[in-house]
């Protein structure tokens, strides 16, 4: 029987915490150094979800500053491990996600997905997301892991 899955938001004295999480959660194995230095930036923020001592999901973000508006939040990623997906895991962090980011003061949330990325769409457009249309680029290997 699974336990209650619990959400922990990480600060800059959890880099043990990060290190710890099995491979399969993130796209690629934790890096050290990364995972220190995102830590240590006010600007970025984790969330992770975890059933017992296992990080099933996790949710990480960088506020974005504007020289004339309120800072917004960029969702870098939203992801749940193979086997806790469909469990209401990835809806509980997107919207304490957002919670934390109202209360840092952004006034705006956005991410992106594959066009194809049918349970993500269908999980943002749940939460009440305003689906917009956007065209992306990218350089120096912005896109190599898809």
């Amino acid at each position: 029987m699974d336990q209650e899955i619990t959400i922990k938001h990480l600060g800059p004295d959890d880099l043990e915490l990060l290190l710890a999480v099995p491979e399969g959660l993130f796209d690629d194995p934790v890096d050290a150094v990364q995972a220190a230095d995102f830590l240590a930036d006010p600007m970025h923020e984790i969330m992770l979800a975890y059933d017992g001592d296992l990080a099933v999901g996790m949710v990480t973000g960088t506020v974005v500053l504007h020289p004339d508006k309120p800072p917004s939040m960029f969702v870098n990623e939203l992801g749940t491990r193979e086997g806790w997906i469909r469990r209401g895991i990835a809806r509980d962090l997107a919207e304490r996600f957002f919670d934390l980011a109202r209360a840092r003061g952004c006034e705006g949330i956005w991410l992106g997905t594959e066009p194809d990325n049918l349970p993500a769409l269908g999980l943002y457009r749940s939460l009440g997301g305003q689906e917009i249309t956007f065209v992306g680029f990218g350089w120096d290997g912005a896109f190599e892991d898809e």
